[in-house]
């Protein structure tokens, strides 16, 4: 018990030597005056993650199409909001893309870049509510490692990012990945709208390409910073190329395993999932396996495993029926 007050009193202490660099602009912002909420928040979030399926179980699944379309929608705004406010007050303000340090100004500018940042951090509690409506509509195996860690972390840790440095180098992560935002989002609200519209979503598996690529590009781009010595945090530097780094192994993995495994194979994309989750044990909507990203297509298309799939049985549904009438067959003779 000792132990840990001494770590909990050297903690509090570190935070408190920390505010002296903390960026003044946004200390009275909403949310922004302590982590307690956003650590709150996400605590609640993961409470919800553990408990939601349970409170679920014995339930009719709820199937929510028209909030879909309204939350995907909202969300694709916001984002096209944030990506086009911070391309223009960068512009206005004659930033760099190749190094940007961090103006502690209230020039009008620089209070738009912070102020589309926090909106840019608020965007990421509100896509908590991913989660809250595939529990909702009992798809559990979309509730994924990939997925509930990218969404914990990029809250907690976008709340540092816009405490400390709400402005220069900050501005190009939040850029790019809003940008991607607004095309992932337009899918989820194509595919929320139904059947109609999913012969026009064949590019479903390049949403995770191109959120490889915005991986790649961030260690890239900050790499060069460390190169060129920009001056911004540089520990901020190092702990974004880890970050990055992490998602290209954890969306690495689901593109390989989904999309070239099953080409080779010539199963359905779903399937190296299903068997996947067959492999670990139990039926696919009890494990949570880091194999379903929330940039998979099926995240709100009203599809899930075991069921159909595009107008066709799925395939732990249809190689289970095989199964049944082979043994039926067997039997007769």
């Amino acid at each position: 018990m000792d132990v840990t007050t001494k770590y909990i009193s050297e903690g509090m202490a570190f935070y408190k030597w920390a505010l002296a660099f903390a960026d003044k602009r946004v200390a009275d912002w909403p949310l922004m005056q302590s982590p307690i909420p956003t650590l709150c928040i996400s605590l609640l979030y993961l409470l919800f993650v553990w408990l939601g399926p349970r409170l679920m179980h014995g339930h009719d699944a709820f199937q929510l199409r028209g909030l879909l379309v309204v939350y995907n929608f909202a969300v694709l705004l916001l984002n096209l909001y944030i990506a086009s406010e911070l391309f223009m007050a960068a512009r206005a303000a004659n930033y760099s893309y190749v190094c940007q340090p961090v103006s502690y100004t209230n020039d009008i500018n620089e209070m738009r870049i912070a102020a589309a940042l926090w909106w840019y951090y608020i965007s990421k509690g509100v896509e908590y509510v991913d989660t809250v409506l595939f529990v909702l509509r009992k798809k559990f195996g979309h509730v994924s490692f990939l997925h509930v860690y990218h969404h914990v972390t990029m809250f907690m840790l976008w709340w540092i990012g816009l405490k400390w440095v709400a402005g220069g180098q900050s501005f190009f992560g939040a850029h790019l990945n809003a940008a991607i935002h607004v095309i992932m989002y337009t899918y989820y609200g194509l595919s929320a709208l139904g059947p109609a519209f999913h012969k026009y979503l064949w590019w479903k598996k390049y949403l995770t390409i191109l959120q490889l690529i915005q991986f790649h590009i961030s260690i890239g781009h900050t790499a060069y910073s460390l190169y060129v010595d920009c001056p911004f945090p540089k520990w901020m530097h190092w702990s974004l190329m880890v970050y990055s780094a992490s998602f290209i192994v954890l969306f690495g993995e689901f593109y390989y395993r989904t999309y070239q495994v099953n080409k080779r194979s010539g199963g359905h994309p779903e399937q190296g999932r299903i068997k996947h989750m067959a492999v670990n044990g139990g039926p696919a909507h009890l494990v949570v396996s880091p194999s379903q990203p929330r940039t998979e297509s099926s995240k709100h298309d009203g599809t899930s495993h075991g069921s159909k799939l595009n107008g066709q049985e799925g395939p732990a549904q249809e190689s289970g029926g095989r199964r049944r009438r082979h043994r039926g067959k067997g039997k007769k003779d």
